[in-house]
């Protein structure tokens, strides 16, 4: 592994020169001119060049009823580019709404004080996060599962803490992820292997996964072999930087924990749920946490426990704990997995899997002992409150029907129509509109490829799309080079993310006037379609855009689609924070009003000379 060169001119790079064709205007734009390999810092050939290119990206942006790309209102007055300053130093891995400090104001109970608690207004930074001295693009996927910079997270207590578990190494400049695990000392694909000896990952029924309490998160690593994606998700504690690595990594990943609040994601989303000794209280609160997680879970899905207190009769003096306590830890996990009618399929050392049932069918005789939850959707749960309650089973009309619709292996339930189309629970969206959708998004990715050459490259791991639809960009995109976050604002005129689970993507709710639960610096591509638009009423672009800039990586890209007067004031704002962009037509031609924004986030890291220009 090549690791010399930490800065400067010292650092290394790749030479390939990569040039972007926007070739709906015939000109080059050069979105990146050098793609690292790991090491180096940004380049700006690539502003050079497109400054000395004497060529206009749009032959027609003179609408009456729009503004124009240059800044210039309706009556024909300037608005000035305001710069935006960089925020202190110290803000460097700054995550609002878990922000340690307010989160210590928060009760302990129910580990309420590690959830989402969001700055008022009036708290808010309007500032730039910058990036870490020395700070280096992260190495392509499959390296990056495997090492990652230390000056991108420089923190090295999991590598003493966990020193004798195989998580986390410090090795010269780099750290490594030998691939091992509290649970799998002989190594995840081992531990891996072992589950799909009971959970049929290999003929791609299972797809999607949660891993709470993910650690640094070598599960979802290592089941991207197996054609597997996991939601993982952990707190930010004391070991400060997990969920990061796992980005880092290039692993789906969010800030999160079982708490009081419900999960951010649709009922029925994920075919297999997973803790390894993920110390969730799992008997406690009348089995909360286990019915929150059945409430995810697909019918037909497999919840796997590793760790105590399975086979606590072996283990509980190593455990340093009382065999009483286990004992009745284990019994009350028993009882609520009967409650929630899952069978349990395997128990081996310390794991053990049930499997949901696939319809109430299965569950007559468990009906007049639980408590079933009482509201009417399933999936309004944005800041709703945890209940010890069953979440229904959708009908049936057989014992044999899986409720829900038919599992169906990947990669042909992400061109299927998900059942929720078909059974007719989206409004407005048809069979025929889905598949509309999904041709219209295959020539919208197109048009982006034909601006932005490196989409293929491998150059973008982690990419999100912020209003992500019926998933279709995620779609036209899937590829083993990279996973896409589909984010589902909880202001969107339909929720489609139960479809988007469906299709064997994954993706999240999210209120994007608040910060999103990530670390700075996390995603290489970020895609928005219409997103301002939608926000237009609820809270200002800037803050929108600051939260886009705070969780890019420096050099990353922004494709946003909206109308040309929101653009217009989108792209304004953009060049007040270091980013380099360029208004592009819609592929249609000219006269469309839709337009595309594409930019590129400039390096800079804590330290620097941080004058903003323009």
């Amino acid at each position: 592994m090549a690791t010399k060169g930490n800065s400067g001119d010292n650092r290394t790079r790749s030479s390939v020169s990569i040039f972007i064709v926007a070739g709906l205007c015939g000109f080059f734009y050069i979105l990146g001119a050098w793609q690292h390999s790991g090491f180096g810092k940004g380049d700006s050939i690539a502003a050079k060049i497109t400054r000395q290119t004497d060529c206009t990206i749009l032959s027609n942006l003179n609408y009456e009823t729009h503004h124009d790309a240059d800044g210039r209102t309706d009556d024909g007055s300037e608005s000035e580019v305001r710069e935006i300053k960089p925020c202190d130093d110290h803000y460097i891995d700054y995550t609002p709404c878990q922000d340690q400090m307010r989160a210590m104001t928060f009760p302990r109970e129910n580990m309420n004080y590690r959830e989402r608690h969001c700055p008022p207004e009036e708290e808010k930074l309007h500032c730039l996060i910058p990036a870490p001295k020395g700070y280096v693009t992260p190495f392509p996927w499959p390296t990056s599962r495997d090492y990652v910079p230390y000056a991108n997270a420089p923190y090295k207590s999991l590598t003493i803490e966990k020193a004798i578990q195989n998580w986390i190494q410090y090795e010269g400049n780099v750290f490594r992820f030998p691939g091992g695990g509290t649970q799998f000392p002989h190594g995840a694909d081992a531990y891996i292997n072992e589950l799909a000896s009971v959970i049929p990952m290999d003929n791609g029924l299972v797809r999607t996964a949660l891993d709470t309490g993910c650690g640094v998160a070598s599960f979802g690593a290592y089941l991207f072999k197996k054609n597997v994606i996991a939601m993982s998700f952990a707190p930010r504690d004391s070991h400060e930087a997990q969920v990061q690595f796992a980005l880092e990594r290039g692993v789906p990943a969010v800030i999160g924990v079982l708490g009081t609040i419900k999960l951010p994601y649709p009922s029925r989303s994920f075919d297999m749920a997973h803790c390894s000794r993920c110390l969730i209280p799992w008997g406690a609160n009348d089995g909360m946490y286990m019915m929150e997680v059945d409430r995810v879970l697909r019918p037909g899905g497999y919840w796997v426990l590793s760790g105590p207190p399975i086979n606590w009769r072996n283990n509980y003096q190593a455990w340093q704990r009382p065999r009483e306590e286990l004992e009745e830890e284990q019994r009350k996990i028993e009882e609520t997995a009967k409650l929630l009618c899952w069978e349990k399929k395997y128990e081996m050392g310390e794991i053990a899997i049930w499997k949901k049932r696939i319809n109430y069918d299965y569950c007559r005789e468990q009906g007049s002992q639980r408590t079933m939850c009482e509201s009417s959707n399933a999936d309004d749960v944005w800041y709703k409150q945890m209940e010890a309650c069953v979440t229904p089973y959708p009908e049936t009309s057989g014992e044999d029907e899986a409720a829900g619709g038919e599992w169906r292996p990947f990669s042909e339930r992400l061109k299927a129509v998900p059942s929720r189309i078909s059974s007719g629970l989206i409004p407005g969206v048809s069979a025929a509109s889905f598949r509309e959708d999904n041709l219209l998004w295959k020539k919208h990715l197109n048009a982006y490829k034909r601006i932005n050459k490196i989409m293929d490259s491998g150059r973008y791991r982690n990419i999100m799309d912020m209003n992500a639809g019926l998933g279709s960009f995620a779609a036209a995109l899937e590829s083993s080079k990279l996973w896409v976050m589909n984010v589902m604002p909880i202001i969107a005129e339909r929720d489609t993310l139960g479809v988007i689970y469906e299709r064997g993507l994954i993706g999240i709710y999210h209120d994007w006037c608040e910060a999103f639960s990530t670390y700075p610096r996390t995603y290489d591509l970020i895609h928005g379609y219409g997103l301002f638009s939608l926000y237009k009423d609820k809270c200002s672009i800037e803050d929108i855009l600051l939260e886009v800039d705070r969780i890019l990586r420096p050099e990353g890209s922004v494709i946003f689609r909206d109308q040309v007067d929101v653009l217009a004031k989108v792209k304004r704002i953009a060049v007040g924070m270091r980013w380099d962009t360029k208004l592009v037509d819609h592929e249609d031609g000219p006269l469309i009003s839709e337009k595309i924004l594409v930019a590129v986030k400039r390096y800079w890291v804590a330290g620097e000379n941080n004058a903003t220009s323009s």
